[in-house]
């Protein structure tokens, strides 16, 4: 198994003079798509563009493309006049004044799902592993909700909503769980019983394709990939690819444990919710439930035992140098923590702002 990579984030398109959110009337889409063809997409709201890479080898593959879609759009929003940044929420707009964009899906989804839908002014990450077994990858999604509040903490980037401190380090999750079919999702034993699930969904009229099943990590109804979903886009390129690093290198440590026919315990997504909904208000500087120990125990330890637990499979994935700059968001804190810490010194959130399109281009 390769355990091959996609990345794909979502980009707020900001206007420079009010750091507000801007409709950009797809031209940065139009622009950039002249260069990178299909990798960059219009999402609902106008002020959203997404990207996503080609298929990636190896996490330096993955960072080299995640490097070059960052720099792509960057150059093409400030050709156009508008700067870009990756947060998981924006400070201060207000989802009322964001224009939709003109499409059947989307109106499909407004006419459904109304404000919900309307108010899901919100920026993700989505990490896809390559897991081309459908009977493997059930059992890989049923093990991995276990360390989705884990990488969730790691990726903690959206303390704002509307001009408030809204005293999360992730919001965006809190917004997003007013879909349907969102959060962590419950075991499936057999890949005959999701696709049953699908089937009743679809048969019923809930659903019209499995797209719109939302939940933190689930099998991608159209491409050969596990696809986790829980973070929000981070503030940096060295945050999305040593997130995507310990994504790839748990996958990959589940797998070995399957082939050896050892498994991983599933846990009640009742208890994973306990744990997800404390990385969404502390991020990596609370704790979490070590459900072995049935204890509390500080989310930093987890992490690193979370490290600990990948170690032997990250050398045959070519990744150690990536997955190690994990401790340095262990150490200075997440895209949150440092949003926090200039709103602090500043009162002001337009200087949020600015730090975020700066940080969002760092070694570009």
């Amino acid at each position: 198994m390769e355990f091959t990579l996609g990345v794909e984030e979502e980009y707020q398109v900001i206007d420079p003079k009010s750091r507000e959110l801007t409709s950009h009337d797809q031209q940065i889409v139009t622009e950039a798509s002249k260069i990178i063809e299909d990798q960059v997409k219009a999402e609902m709201h106008q002020a959203v563009v997404e990207v996503g890479t080609n298929i990636c080898k190896d996490i330096d593959d993955a960072r080299e493309q995640v490097t070059h879609l960052r720099k792509t759009i960057s150059e093409v929003a400030e050709s156009l006049g508008f700067k870009i940044a990756a947060a998981g929420t924006h400070p201060f707009s207000e989802w009322q004044k964001q224009l939709i964009t003109p499409n059947p899906r989307y109106d499909e989804i407004i006419n459904e799902l109304q404000d919900t839908a309307r108010s899901n002014l919100i920026f993700g990450l989505h990490v896809h592993v390559g897991v081309d077994d459908k009977s493997m990858a059930i059992h890989l999604v049923n093990s991995i909700r276990y360390f989705l509040p884990h990488f969730y903490a790691l990726s903690t980037n959206s303390p704002f909503w509307e001009g408030r401190n809204t005293g999360f380090k992730s919001f965006r999750s809190k917004i997003f769980d007013k879909f349907p079919r969102t959060g962590i999702p419950s075991v499936f034993n057999t890949y005959a019983e999701y696709e049953h699930y699908l089937d009743i969904l679809t048969k019923t009229g809930c659903i019209d394709n499995p797209k719109k099943i939302w939940w933190d990590v689930r099998i991608h109804p159209f491409f050969p990939t596990i696809e986790v979903r829980i973070c929000d886009v981070p503030l940096t390129i060295q945050e999305t690819v040593c997130i995507t690093a310990i994504i790839q290198a748990t996958v990959a440590k589940l797998y070995k444990l399957r082939v050896q026919n050892l498994n991983f315990m599933n846990y009640h997504s009742a208890l994973i919710n306990e744990n997800k909904w404390r990385a969404a208000r502390y991020g990596v500087d609370g704790k979490m439930i070590d459900f072995g120990k049935e204890e509390e125990v500080s989310t930093r330890y987890l992490i690193r035992e979370l490290l600990d637990f990948v170690d032997d499979v990250v050398d045959d994935l070519g990744s150690r140098h990536e997955i190690e700059k994990i401790e340095d968001i262990l150490k200075k804190g997440t895209g949150a923590d440092r949003q926090l810490e200039v709103h602090h010194k500043t009162n002001n959130l337009v200087d949020v702002v600015d730090y975020l399109t700066a940080q969002t281009i760092e070694g570009i």
